[in-house]
């Protein structure tokens, strides 16, 4: 961000740093320049003058303000001979300003662009940190969860003074409420009586070697009972190398001790009657082997289980995250590409100018196609499910596939006739097709064989998807194949395994996230020099497929309508009211549902509201539900970045998806009000 509003000093700056490769947004004064960082920014160019005599006490306080990963650098443009130690007033607006740079003028475009350039890689290195301290809050939160997916307590004895700490989890194991307190003492209690001189020597040994402490022992709970607990814990030392405490875990192996002691007694008896029961000895010991089988099977599937379950919720918090951050790129790319749109008409005709403003156009659709992708992942793009033939459709896409693969790929379909319909949207299904085809073209770089089969699947015990009628589609490559680990991250999204500029990590993550959010899955198996199957598992359509019909057409309006238009983000309201009023339509705002009812419960002639629906106090389906029953008949279109509304919503809206062009708004509106 530039501010220098005299003289050229802007203008060169900007050319300089553009050249470097940056970017570089010139603001006219202090308070545009203040909206900008307070909406995130790599760093400041700021002239002394522009800032000298200003209030500075809102940029003061945010710098104040950072948190502690943040240090906002800022670059302070002096006169010859104005620098720190000649001038005090530069001085102390270094003080003031905390991380600055001073650069005389007239400079050297060496000079500004090098410290630009270490000014932004100071800043990322800043955002990489935050980044770093996100990752250990959601790890000790997956701790947690493991823990309490495990059924482990978690507990830690402190020393010299023996004062216990025990999680809710860990009282249980020794009959207490997880809301009870349970010192020390009470532990120490509550061991049974053979066992309290092994398990002191246990602990004792573990104090004073600082070694690990594991052991097993039975506790007698307040109602008599007799549990057997394990308890294993690690050592701590403070910096002096003293021992602070053993922190560890505890869990209740009173079914497994129940069943190695039924395991000895029956043992023990076969033993005694080997020599006249021989055949039935080793028939008991077969079924003993057997069961000490099933057994291990029984773990192993509980540890996979486990596995999954924490899978599934990583990826679910991550898919939560990513909606919520595409959610806000939506909004703001709505106001890049509405001001873009009306800048590009009110420019002059000059061919320059408009091609710069395409490029900017191009370069926010791009990032709406990134956003619909990250959507897609968190399953929060809007579908369109209906019945479609997969065959049907495969075979519409042949041309595009083969166009897409390449001559040194081989396109092969096994594609059986009779196949029920599927419930898809079959816009989004050929995406996912095709992302898959060109994952397993990359995959074969001296070529190979692409297969594309469908076949009919019942799922009866399948974990991840719900009883019922499937259509299998599945996407088998001859490629290198992915390794266990990189395959366990796939649909990760921005994880790739493809060399750095070959791609976004957003296919797989797009794919997954459509498959989840149709109701089906995506399945992935590979080899590492074999070849990868990418499988989508989609819903059987229980309707039959609707008949076409024409959309209705929208007739041109060519009245001036008074719109109601509800936005609680001002960059939003401020470029969608310019484009509404540019195309005749007068504009009452309101920045909430509640100062929105209260401008329809007044006599204000309303032809149309136009309202957002995440906003605080109020959603803009609440909205539309309260002025229904205030003007029944008032048209309300709902524009929104969200694909679902929230259960219980019974209001069928006319939507808008952001973020949207000023055509497709005029086309909407003139829908409503024709």
């Amino acid at each position: 961000m530039i501010l220098a509003p005299m003289g050229r000093d802007a203008s060169v700056a900007a050319a300089l740093i553009r050249e470097a490769g940056f970017y570089a947004n010139v603001c006219a004064d202090l308070a545009a320049l203040m909206h900008e960082i307070e909406g995130g920014a790599g760093l400041a160019v700021i002239a002394d003058e522009a800032i000298k005599t200003a209030d500075l006490r809102r940029l003061t306080n945010w710098l104040n303000q950072q948190p502690s990963w943040s240090d906002f650098p800022i670059v302070l443009l002096t006169h010859q001979g104005g620098g720190p130690e000649r001038n005090p007033d530069a001085a102390r607006l270094g003080q003031v300003l905390g991380n600055v740079t001073f650069i005389e003028r007239p400079f050297h475009p060496t000079t500004l662009v090098s410290i630009v350039g270490s000014a932004v890689r100071g800043r990322r290195r800043q955002y990489q940190t935050r980044a770093i301290l996100e990752d250990l809050t959601e790890s000790e939160s997956l701790l947690q969860t493991a823990l309490n997916a495990g059924r482990l307590g978690a507990l830690e004895l402190h020393l010299p003074e023996f004062e216990l700490e025990a999680s809710g989890t860990c009282k249980t194991f020794f009959g207490r409420q997880p809301e009870d307190s349970f010192s020390y003492q009470d532990l120490l209690a509550a061991v049974h009586l053979d066992d309290r001189a092994p398990r002191q020597e246990a602990i004792d040994r573990s104090i004073k070697s600082g070694k690990d402490y594991s052991f097993e022992y039975r506790n007698i709970w307040p109602d008599g009972s007799v549990h057997w607990v394990d308890v294993r814990a690690r050592a701590v030392r403070r910096p002096d190398g003293s021992l602070k405490s053993l922190v560890g875990v505890s869990s209740d192996i009173t079914a497994r001790k129940t069943a190695e002691i039924e395991r000895e007694n029956l043992l023990a008896q076969l033993a005694a009657e080997r020599t006249a029961l021989a055949e039935l000895t080793a028939t008991l010991e077969h079924r003993v082997e057997q069961r000490t089988a099933d057994l291990m099977r029984e773990v192993a599937a509980r540890e996979k289980a486990q596995e999954q379950l924490r899978q599934a919720q990583k990826m679910e918090t991550i898919g939560q995250l990513t909606g919520g951050v595409a959610h806000d790129f939506n909004n703001l790319l709505m106001a890049v590409m509405g001001n873009l749109d009306l800048l590009r008409k009110r420019l002059p005709d000059d061919p320059r100018l408009h091609r710069l403003i395409n490029g900017a156009l191009q370069g926010a659709e791009r990032g709406a196609s990134l956003t619909q992708r990250l959507l897609a992942f968190a399953r929060q793009q809007d579908l369109r499910a209906v019945p479609v033939d997969l065959r049907g459709l495969i075979r519409g896409m042949i041309d595009l596939l083969e166009r897409s693969l390449g001559p040194r790929v081989v396109l092969r379909l096994d594609i059986p006739e009779g196949l029920p319909m599927a419930s898809i949207d079959p816009n989004q299904l050929e995406l996912a097709i095709l992302n898959l085809a060109i994952n397993a073209r990359d995959a074969m770089p001296d070529g190979g064989t692409i297969d594309i089969r469908i076949c009919e699947y019942q799922a009866v015990n399948d974990p991840s998807l719900t009883a019922g009628r499937y259509l299998r589609l599945s996407v088998v490559d001859t490629g290198a194949g992915m390794t266990a680990e990189i395959l366990k991250r796939a649909v990760e999204p921005f994880f790739s395994s493809k060399p750095l500029g070959k791609g976004t990590g957003l296919g797989l993550s797009m794919v997954h996230g459509l498959a989840v959010q149709l109701g089906g899955a995506l399945q992935l198996s590979s080899m590492v020099g074999k070849g990868t199957t990418a499988t989508l598992v989609l819903p059987v359509a229980t309707a039959a497929p609707e008949a076409e019909s024409e959309a209705p057409s929208a007739q041109k309006v060519n009245r001036s309508a008074v719109i109601l238009f509800v936005d609680d983000d001002p960059l939003i309201a401020m470029s969608t009211t310019e484009m509404l009023e540019d195309l005749g339509h007068r504009v009452i705002g309101a920045n909430s549902g509640l100062h929105a009812l209260d401008i329809i419960k007044s006599e204000q002639q309303i032809d149309l509201m136009m309202t957002d629906h995440v906003m605080p106090g109020m959603t803009g389906v609440e909205l539309a539900a309260a002025s229904r029953e205030v003007r029944p008949s008032l048209p309300i279109l709902l524009a929104t970045g969200y694909a679902e509304l929230p259960e219980g919503a019974q209001l069928d809206l006319p939507r808008l998806a952001k973020p949207y062009h000023q055509d497709q708004l005029r086309d909407r509106l003139d829908q409503l009000l024709g």
